[in-house]
C-alpha cells in the first residue's frame, strides 16, 4: 500500500486511543516524509497572490497543445514567494505507450545547463581560485594565441590574429566570438569534427575537445559581438582545470548536493531511465517520435540522444545536463534568494547581483530591450520586448523547447519543460508567460 498510514487504536472505556503513540509518531513521520518528498512546498495559488480560476486558463491551454498535436507533454512549475503555486504535468512522457507525464519526470535541458556552469565559475571566483577578468589562457594555455576568421566578401575568408586574449567574462557573456562552427571558417571546423552544441556522443573528455577547439579560427574578435556558441563548454573545461575535479563531480559537490538537486545529471543513472521523457519533433502532420539516438541536423541533435547509452565521457557545460522541473526551480530560487536556498548558501548576494546585471553594454543582442549578464539574458526595457514581465527579469531556455525566467519584482520563478526539437508553429512560450502574469491578483 503506497503512501498509506495505518493507525492501530485500542478501546479504553468509551474512547478509541492510539495504542503506542511513540511508535505511531515514528511511522507517521516516515510516511509523511515519503508523501511530501518534494523540496518545494505546494500551496494554494491564492495564498501567494495568484488566482486558481485564472490559472485554469493555463491548464486548459497546455492540455489543448497536446490534443492539437502541438506538444507531446511537459511540466510547468510556478514558484511565488518561494512556494509552488502551480505545478502541472500534462500530456505524455511516452505518447506511443500513452505513458502520462509525471511531475518528477526528467528532461534534457540543453542550454539551461549554461546558467549552472556560470554559477560554478562564480563559486570558483568566490573561493579565490580565479577572476572573471582573467584571460582563459592563464588556465588553458591553448587559448593564449587564438585566431579569427574574417569574411573577405568574395566567398572566402582570411585568418588574422585575435586583437586581444579571450577572458572568462567574454565567455560568460558570449562575446568571445566563438560560435558552433558555422562561421566563415566552417570548412576547418568540419574537418576537425567540432560542429553544433551537442557533445554527449563524444568519446573524448571535454578538456580534449576544448583544447582542439582553441586551434580553430573564431567567428569574431573578442568583445565586439554577441556570438552564441561553445563559450560555456570552454568554461566547463576550465572548471575542471581550476577545481582539479571532473565537471560532474564539481557540480555535485558545490551545487547539486547542497541544493538537493537529486535528479540532475549529465548522463542518466540506468535505474532512472524510465523517467526520461521522450523527444518528439514537429512535422506538418503533427508531432512524431524522434529517432533513437538520432543525429545532428545543422546545429542541433534531432533525436533521443546519448544520455543513457552513450560513451558517458563528455561533460558539456553548454548543453549537457538532464534535470527535473523541481530541481531546476530550486536552482533558480537560490538565485532569486540572492544565492541561498534554505540554510545552504551557494553564492554571495553581490555575486548574484553581478550575474544579473547587463555586461554587454550596447552590443546587439537581437531582442529589443534585452541584454545579457553572466549566464542569463536580462530584461532592461519592458516595452522594447513587448511581452509581459518585469524590468530586471533574467531568463534563458534550451534547444528541446524548454524555457525559464526569474522575476525578482514579482518574487516569481517559472520553469517550463518539454521535449520537442524542432518546434514549429507553436506559441506556447508566449502564451505561458501571458497566462501566468494574468493570474496575479495581489
Amino acid at each position: 500500500m503506497k503512501n498509506t498510514i495505518i493507525i492501530i487504536y485500542k478501546k479504553i472505556g468509551n474512547e478509541m486511543k492510539v495504542t503506542n503513540l511513540k511508535s505511531w509518531v515514528i511511522i507517521l513521520g516516515l510516511t509523511l516524509s515519503t508523501i511530501f518528498s518534494q523540496t518545494v512546498r505546494e500551496v494554494s495559488p491564492e495564498s501567494v497572490g495568484l488566482s486558481s480560476k485564472r490559472l485554469e486558463r493555463l491548464t486548459n491551454k497546455l492540455d489543448n497543445y497536446v490534443s492539437d498535436e502541438k506538444l507531446p507533454g511537459g511540466v510547468a512549475l510556478v514558484l511565488r514567494k518561494g512556494k509552488a503555486a502551480y505545478f502541472y504535468s500534462f500530456g505524455y512522457r511516452d505518447k506511443e505507450l500513452m505513458d502520462p507525464m509525471e511531475k518528477d519526470d526528467i528532461f534534457r535541458i540543453a542550454s539551461q545547463t549554461k546558467a549552472i556552469i556560470s554559477v560554478g565559475i562564480m563559486i570558483l571566483q568566490e573561493k579565490g581560485l580565479l577572476l572573471i577578468q582573467d584571460p582563459v589562457g592563464k588556465y588553458i594555455p591553448e587559448y593564449n594565441n587564438t585566431k579569427v576568421a574574417e569574411d573577405d566578401g568574395n566567398g572566402s575568408y582570411k585568418v588574422v590574429k585575435a586583437k586581444r586574449k579571450i577572458t572568462i567574462r567574454d565567455l560568460l557573456t558570449h562575446t568571445a566570438g566563438i560560435g558552433w562552427g558555422f562561421g566563415p571558417a566552417k570548412d576547418v571546423w568540419v574537418k576537425e569534427e567540432i560542429m553544433g552544441w551537442y557533445f554527449s556522443h563524444r568519446d573524448e573528455s571535454i578538456q580534449a575537445t576544448i583544447k582542439r577547439l582553441a586551434k580553430l579560427p573564431m567567428d569574431a574578435q573578442p568583445g565586439e559581438k554577441f556570438v552564441y556558441g561553445l563559450s560555456i563548454d570552454i568554461l566547463g573545461a576550465l572548471i575542471e582545470v581550476v577545481s582539479n575535479q571532473p565537471l560532474d563531480q564539481f557540480l555535485k559537490n558545490e551545487i547539486f548536493d547542497p541544493l538537493k538537486m537529486n535528479d540532475t545529471y549529465f548522463f542518466l543513472p540506468f535505474e532512472k531511465k524510465e523517467r526520461l521523457a521522450k523527444v518528439y519533433s514537429s512535422t506538418k502532420n503533427g508531432i512524431k517520435l524522434a529517432a533513437e539516438p538520432g543525429k545532428r541536423v545543422g546545429a542541433s541533435m534531432v533525436g533521443q540522444g546519448h544520455y543513457i547509452n552513450g560513451p558517458r565521457m563528455s561533460f558539456s557545460g553548454g548543453a549537457g545536463l538532464l534535470s527535473t522541473a523541481e530541481d531546476y526551480a530550486i536552482f533558480l530560487q537560490m538565485m532569486l534568494n540572492e544565492g541561498q536556498f534554505g540554510k545552504k548558501r551557494i553564492l554571495s548576494r553581490k555575486s548574484v547581483e553581478l550575474m544579473t546585471t547587463n555586461h554587454i553594454a550596447d552590443i546587439s543582442f537581437g531582442v529589443d530591450g534585452v541584454r545579457f549578464g553572466l549566464g542569463f539574458s536580462i530584461l532592461e526595457q519592458l516595452g522594447g520586448r513587448g511581452m509581459l514581465g518585469s524590468i530586471g527579469e533574467f531568463s534563458w531556455g534550451g534547444a528541446y523547447h524548454s524555457t525559464y525566467w526569474v522575476d525578482p519584482k514579482e518574487d516569481m520563478v517559472v520553469v517550463y519543460f518539454t521535449q520537442l526539437i524542432p518546434a514549429m508553429n507553436i506559441d506556447d512560450h508566449s502564451k505561458l508567460r501571458t497566462l501566468i502574469y494574468q493570474s496575479i491578483i495581489d
